[in-house]
């Protein structure tokens, strides 16, 4: 048994940085690993946890469900619970392979990143506002506060 829980986006992950998600793990733990790196090894794992959610909701509604089940058992209540349930794991997964996804199109080629050259030695300090953090806020992540 792998100790990564696999995802959806494992595939897009190892196209973009070269490497199976255990060896993109072993590289995000050196010290000079790329940020981009450890956020989106971040980003994959809610997913991974979100589909797993996923998959146990739709598990229990089957076997709810089972033709050969006592008709007795069968509650609208639970059923009702389990479609938020759904609906909420379904959202959250939604957004994080949006965030995800837009994290892997805005990384340069694999090619393209092993040949960039340093042509000066000037950096550009920028920050970006709280409003433009990735994470999803159906997930759980905190609103930005309006003024």
């Amino acid at each position: 048994m792998s100790r990564f829980k696999t995802s959806t986006m494992d595939a897009d992950l190892q196209k973009v940085f070269g490497n199976p998600v255990p060896g993109l793990h072993e590289a995000a733990a050196v010290p000079d690993a790329s940020p981009a790196l450890a956020r989106a090894l971040e980003l994959r794992s809610f997913l991974a946890l979100t589909e797993e959610q996923v998959a146990r909701v739709r598990d229990r509604v089957h076997a709810d469900m089972d033709p050969d089940r006592d008709m007795g058992e069968l509650s609208a209540d639970k059923l009702r619970f389990d479609a938020q349930w759904l609906e909420a794991a379904l959202d959250a997964r939604d957004c994080y392979r949006a965030a995800l996804g837009e994290l892997l199109l805005t990384m340069p080629p694999p090619d393209q990143r092993a040949r960039s050259v340093r042509t000066t030695q000037l950096r550009a300090i920028a920050t970006l506002p709280l409003s433009a953090a990735p994470a999803p806020t159906r997930a759980g992540a905190a609103r930005a506060r309006r003024p």
